[in-house]
């Protein structure tokens, strides 16, 4: 079924580069979710022996410490604060991890127009591994980057400067599609032009995007041939 929301139309003659977002863009949001706010809580419990109360209180004052900062999205950090396998915890669950609604069609597309597809995440190189080994989305890629690579969450500037000697893009020839807000304004900020959120990342909670032109899904945007 083709999406029913408005049609958001993209000049795909004025775009060489696209940036692409992975969890709650490329793939379904539900899976990080699942297990950050329910999955890992429970294991919590299960190796500490705490109350679901305190495992809960302990865990989402830390996610407001570290959140937008690079520690947020590090693997290593979490495990070595929870004393948890992070990595071997999100194997346990890794069924749940999928793309979104015509992702892959999309990126096809987009590949087939000799577009420049550039994954940018601030998912950890151990997360994103697991996610590439079980969807195999990279095959359409022509560069996947971590920003744990550059030592700088997308939501800094820095990251941006990095990713612009790196792949010598043009941003007013770019388009840059994510979940985030936050993250579309760095973009914003350092001059990207063309720029599109995402309306409902986890496809099992509802959300309505105004900052930014938003989508639902792919089919939304896809380029003719």
């Amino acid at each position: 079924m083709m999406s029913n929301s408005p049609q958001v139309l993209v000049d795909w003659e004025q775009i060489d580069t696209v940036l692409l977002d992975m969890d709650g863009t490329l793939l379904d949001l539900h899976f990080d979710n699942y297990f950050w706010l329910h999955h890992l809580p429970r294991r919590y419990v299960d190796t500490h022996g705490v109350s679901m109360e305190a495992a809960t209180e302990k865990l989402h004052g830390m996610f407001e410490t570290y959140a937008g900062k690079l520690e947020w999205y590090c693997l290593e950090h979490w495990s070595d604060a929870l004393e948890l396998d992070i990595r071997a915890l999100k194997e346990e669950v890794q069924e749940r991890i999928a793309t979104r609604p015509y992702a892959i069609e999309f990126l096809q597309r987009l590949r087939a127009l000799n577009k420049k597809l550039v994954l940018i995440t601030n998912a950890h190189p151990q997360s994103l591994s697991l996610k590439l080994d079980i969807t195999a989305i990279d095959q359409w890629l022509d560069v996947v980057i971590s920003s744990h690579e550059y030592r700088q969450p997308k939501e800094q500037q820095a990251f941006w400067h990095c990713l612009q000697e790196q792949e010598q893009f043009d941003p007013a020839r770019t388009l840059f599609i994510d979940d985030t807000v936050r993250i579309l304004d760095s973009a914003a900020e350092y001059g990207i032009k063309h720029l599109l959120c995402i309306h409902q990342p986890d496809s099992q909670q509802t959300r309505r995007i105004d900052d930014y032109p938003a989508i639902d899904h792919f089919d939304e945007i896809m380029p003719p041939l």
